[in-house]
């Protein structure tokens, strides 16, 4: 990752959820796209010490309700999943489709690579 060019990144977002368990920042997830047709959930994170217990479900309410409330009909709605986390995004509605592949690249010296 960029670090120079996250916050830009950050404040790009069409929604973002923090989680915060007093002044600590347990969880993030946010949601990038053009908040029109495309929307991809992004960068789901909680912390090691506190997953399990509930906060990236709370995340994932919130993004989900933002996207109800503001996703037209028909809108895509998209993610990449860490392998094995396939069943808790399944609650919310996404799943792998027949004849499509997630694919991604990752700009270097300014080739995709």
């Amino acid at each position: 990752m960029n670090l120079e060019v996250a916050e830009a990144s950050l404040q790009q977002s069409v929604f973002a959820v923090v989680a915060q368990l007093g002044e600590e920042i347990v969880g993030m997830g946010r949601i990038v796209g053009d908040g029109k047709i495309y929307f991809y959930i992004q960068d789901i994170a909680v912390a090691p010490e506190h997953q399990g217990k509930g906060v990236g479900s709370m995340i994932m309410d919130e993004i989900t309700e933002f996207l109800k409330e503001n996703a037209p009909e028909k809108a895509f709605i998209g993610l990449f999943a860490s392998q094995g986390r396939e069943t808790f995004y399944r609650r919310y509605g996404l799943h792998n489709h027949d004849g499509m592949t997630g694919m991604f690249g990752v700009m270097h010296r300014r080739e995709i690579k």
